[in-house]
């Protein structure tokens, strides 16, 4: 069994002491594709270094996180289209909106988002948005952007249904996480209900990790417990599930 990772910030210092051994433990589980979002410059040369470290393994996006959308936006924009330029990246990410913990941006997130969707349909790129407590902000963005050849990941779904059907009306999988193995995480509800073609797994690691190891460090080994749940509500053999959401994930990223 093949699994994808399609959101894992593997250059986080959370794993600053054992970084190999928790990648080697994800590719022991079978977890042998990690689709690696940016956050802002700061971390551009860990990245490189980890694609270095990990050439068959780790797929790079290139983009600037909503939270990291300050007074000085335009020059870290300037970073991502400089970085989009010279190539290797899969993926426009992860972008969008968050206006969960400050909304003092809210104008900055919104016009940095539409910029680096623009830059996505001109490289014909997916995107990977994250969106907190920005449902209608983002679906606003993706409205005016309409387009057939616009395609991507809704990271870390954790919306309720009719915002699951709209996001994939705008051509988006949805990102499926440790949320999804939560008594209270509320997307199990209805998850049978989206075909499982829509689907993408992700841990979002060092973030979010499923049950059994909520609240603990997330890695990407764990993403195996989110697919055993994804086996659980589709009532499908662990081994389809890993087929088609790595399939999902090739026909996003085209790799």
């Amino acid at each position: 069994m093949i699994f994808t990772d399609t959101h894992t910030h593997l250059y986080s210092e959370a794993f600053s002491d054992d970084r190999d051994e928790m990648i080697q433990r994800a590719i022991s589980e079978g977890v042998t594709r990690f689709f690696i979002p940016a956050i802002d410059s700061a971390y551009t040369s860990s990245m490189y270094a980890l694609k270095k470290s990990y050439p068959e393994n780790v797929f790079l996006m290139m983009g600037l996180h909503p939270t990291h959308v300050k007074e000085n936006y335009k020059e870290e924009l300037a970073h991502v289209k400089q970085e989009l330029d010279k190539g290797g990246f899969y993926a426009v990410g992860e972008i969008g909106m968050d206006l969960y913990w400050d909304k003092t941006f809210s104008e900055s997130q919104q016009d940095a988002f539409n910029i680096q969707v623009n830059w996505a349909k001109e490289r014909g790129m997916p995107i990977n948005i994250h969106c907190r407590d920005a449902f209608d902000e983002v679906f606003e963005v993706l409205e005016s952007q309409k387009a057939d050849t616009l395609r991507g990941i809704f990271h870390c779904f954790t919306g309720n249904k009719e915002q699951a059907e709209k996001a994939i009306s705008y051509n988006m999988k949805l990102g499926i996480g440790g949320v999804s193995t939560f008594k209270n995480g509320k997307i199990d509800a209805f998850l049978k209900d989206i075909p499982l073609e829509q689907i993408v797994l992700e841990t979002d690691a060092p973030y979010l990790a499923p049950t059994p190891f909520r609240g603990k460090r997330n890695e990407s080994s764990y993403l195996v417990h989110i697919a055993e749940k994804l086996s659980d509500i589709y009532e499908l053999p662990l081994a389809e599930i890993a087929r088609v959401t790595t399939d999902n994930s090739k026909s996003v990223f085209g790799i």
